[in-house]
């Protein structure tokens, strides 16, 4: 059986073409409602120049950055995804694995006024990525990461640990998929021991929800 790490690689690689679908058809409605917005609105408000958008997946974001005249990279560990991103217009797209840019056994590039992570730090080591992240940053370069909130996913269990996605719901042909849960404080905590420090936390909800659709992290 593979780990938890390699089933999460595999997942995407089986799920791909279903997650492309389903963000360009816009059937993901808290995508739709809430948390595209939010990210870029974060994204937007730091007037960044130059942004790398840490698993891109599809490139909806790259492309929504560069209609704004931002300089947008992309970088994704699935190949389908990349060539989706590059065949829909994003020449900046690089496929590297988390762990080839934790090593910088990739050269994606530096200088960055910011780097993003929307709803694509899934995995349980995260701070060697995000240590390596940093290095990529200008002195005053920020980190964006909007993720599933903890509180609003938690189902009882507010521990970090495994947990198992089956995407039930979403229309299309969907592989289960293993993410990583961790509490708020074990995202503060990854942040800080990869040397960023957290300038905002925002919650961003619909006015109908009685919970946060994600957890919105902004840290230098």
């Amino acid at each position: 059986m593979p780990n938890p790490e390699t089933a999460l690689l595999n997942s995407w690689q089986q799920n791909a073409q279903a997650w492309i679908a389903a963000v360009r058809s816009g059937a993901i409605e808290s995508r739709q409602q809430v948390t595209d917005r939010a990210m870029l609105l974060a994204i937007l408000g730091r007037q960044p120049e130059r942004v790398l958008d840490l698993g891109c997946g599809e490139g909806w974001l790259l492309r929504a950055l560069a209609d704004r005249g931002i300089e947008a990279v992309g970088v994704d560990g699935d190949a389908t995804l990349v060539q989706a991103a590059r065949q829909a217009g994003s020449a900046q797209v690089y496929q590297a694995s988390y762990e080839q840019l934790a090593a910088s056994e990739v050269n994606i590039g530096s200088g960055y006024d910011l780097i993003c992570a929307n709803f694509a730090l899934l995995q349980q080591d995260i701070i060697p990525l995000l240590a390596a992240m940093k290095g990529l940053l200008l002195a005053e370069g920020a980190l964006v990461i909007q993720t599933l909130h903890p509180w609003g996913v938690a189902g009882g269990e507010y521990q970090d640990g495994w947990r198992e996605e089956s995407f039930a719901g979403f229309g299309g042909n969907w592989r289960p998929m293993p993410w990583y849960f961790r509490t708020l404080a074990s995202w503060m905590n990854a942040l800080d021991m990869a040397g960023f420090r957290l300038l905002s936390l925002q919650e961003p909800q619909h006015p109908q929800s009685p919970v946060p659709q994600s957890l919105l992290l902004v840290a230098q």
